[in-house]
């Protein structure tokens, strides 16, 4: 099997896609679905950020499948411009309307907070309002214009397996010597 490199460049352009429940649906590129969300940080709340970012590590220690339910592959929070702004990257294997309906859902179900309420402009009710949730993502989200996938168009499920068997293979070698 050989595992060939691939970039896909993503139209300016939407009108053409297909509409999903909360507009475009982005098609799948080599490294899956996602996207990057740019916004304010409201008046000194960088910190309220920083610690949202210790609290979820927390959160992840005490339950690892914490994310599961959103099919990552990985996610990355950015303060920058002396923490005025804030970036949030996300890589994942559903299409845009289930990894946020699932964000929602997954928090709430949690009770989890999102970074996301330190953000100037993101609804207090997006617990209960989804599509307004929604809608502050589609308005802050900066769309890549090429993707590139070392490894294109693997899940985070065929990763683990693959590395699930890999580490089976490894232990029946060594029990073999």
């Amino acid at each position: 099997m050989e595992i060939k490199p691939q970039a896909v460049v993503i139209p300016k352009e939407t009108d053409h896609l297909e509409q999903g429940k909360y507009g475009p649906v982005f098609p799948r590129t080599p490294a899956c679905y996602g996207f990057t969300i740019v916004a304010d940080v409201k008046p000194g709340r960088a910190e309220a950020m920083r610690e949202y970012g210790h609290a979820l590590a927390k959160a992840l220690e005490q339950d690892p499948y914490l994310l599961a339910p959103l099919k990552l592959h990985y996610l990355r929070w950015v303060l920058f411009d002396d923490d005025t702004r804030f970036m949030y990257q996300g890589i994942f294997d559903t299409d845009f309307d289930k990894y946020t309906e699932d964000a929602v859902a997954l928090f709430s179900k949690a009770g989890v907070n999102t970074a996301f309420e330190n953000l100037e402009g993101f609804p207090e009710d997006w617990r209960t309002n989804p599509e307004a949730f929604v809608r502050f993502v589609r308005d802050h989200h900066c769309p890549s214009f090429i993707e590139y996938g070392e490894y294109p168009y693997v899940t985070a499920d065929e990763i683990k397996k693959a590395l699930r068997i890999k580490s089976a293979l490894s232990e029946m070698l060594d029990q073999m010597q």
